[in-house]
């Protein structure tokens, strides 16, 4: 099958070191704070797994709902399903297969509708697609840099050197790390949160771009884009979506 034809793309795809370390909000923040500043920056979710749409929980309508955006859940994720499986195991389990280059087509409305999208992939770089594609190779397809998303807690070192590192062997390029908050609490002190942020810089040679703070899942975009303005660094963010501001 021949490959789609998507053109030049402008976007930038928000992946994870792990499934639940916070994209959702993340990608919901940054584009609610850009299309705050008047820039055209839209989403787009290709696969996602967990939950059926309607039920308001997928990552999808926590999208929508979270920056604003006049949207259907189904155009944004145009690929849902509901068992909590790796994305290729959760479409098997529907009864339904589909290829990269049918994924990838599926988000060409998103494509042409916006002047830039924020793509949230599915948990980690090397989660299962299909058959023969991981999510790396989805982004590599698309041509876009990616931004990782890592948890501040203990254990992240590890599991973002080893996304950025599966990232450069696949030539894609970085924009940088935010550490997301999400799973520390008062009751759960962790005293690495205070230096892996440096640590990861060190070692990998990425900008960490700063630290998202723990966050209600109802959070309205107003609470997102004042929040991201003042932890997270935007302008690698724009630079790589070709906003210059």
């Amino acid at each position: 099958m021949n490959k789609v034809n998507m053109g030049s793309i402008r976007g930038l795809f928000v992946t994870g070191t792990d499934t639940g370390v916070g994209k959702t909000i993340v990608t919901a923040a940054i584009t609610a704070a850009l299309r705050a500043e008047g820039l055209d920056a839209g989403v787009w979710k290709p696969v996602q797994s967990g939950a059926l749409l309607g039920s308001g929980v997928t990552d999808a309508e926590r999208l929508l709902q979270s920056t604003g955006i006049n949207g259907r859940p189904e155009a944004v994720a145009p690929f849902t399903f509901e068992a909590p499986l790796t994305p290729m195991l959760a479409a098997k389990h529907a009864g339904v297969t589909f290829t990269l280059n049918e994924l990838i087509a599926a988000g060409k409305p998103l494509i042409k509708r916006y002047e830039a999208l924020l793509i949230e992939g599915a948990g980690g770089v090397a989660v299962p697609l299909t058959d023969d594609a991981l999510v790396v190779d989805l982004i590599s397809e698309l041509h876009i840099p990616a931004l990782i998303v890592a948890r501040s807690s203990l254990g992240t070192i590890n599991h973002t050197l080893l996304t950025a590192s599966f990232l450069r062997h696949h030539e894609i390029p970085i924009v940088g790390v935010i550490m997301n908050d999400g799973e520390l609490t008062e009751r759960h002190d962790d005293p690495s949160a205070d230096t892996n942020a440096e640590l990861i810089e060190q070692y990998s040679g990425l900008k960490v771009l700063g630290r998202f703070p723990r966050m209600h899942t109802d959070v309205n975009s107003e609470t997102l884009i004042h929040t991201i303005q003042k932890t997270i660094q935007l302008a690698p963010i724009r630079q790589a979506l070709k906003f210059n501001l």
